[in-house]
């Protein structure tokens, strides 16, 4: 919750697949701008996102959680660049 000390509006959504679908939810109803995900849930929270990636708002960015980093953020990152840049800079070459 490192946000919330920011003045971030922060939702901690629970552990189960049901709790993490109907947090996604909630944050895309609420029509924000950017949306900060950790990487521990965002796979699981991919299939509600996924319906408003390609929209200008809101920018959902996958940043690392506080354990080993699975990849995932990475990832979706390079996904975010390519639709904003056209190319993933992020790529191996």
């Amino acid at each position: 919750m490192p946000f919330s000390t920011l003045g971030a509006d922060t939702y901690p959504v629970g552990y189960t697949t049901e709790e993490i679908l109907e947090g996604a939810k909630k944050i895309i109803s609420d029509k924000y701008a950017l949306v900060v995900v950790a990487e521990n849930i965002a796979p699981t929270a991919e299939q509600v996102f996924s319906s408003v990636m390609k929209s200008p708002t809101p920018c959902i960015i996958v940043v690392p959680f506080t354990t080993e980093s699975s990849g995932f953020a990475t990832r979706a990152l390079g996904e975010t660049l390519k639709i904003a840049t056209g190319i993933n800079i992020l790529q191996n070459s």
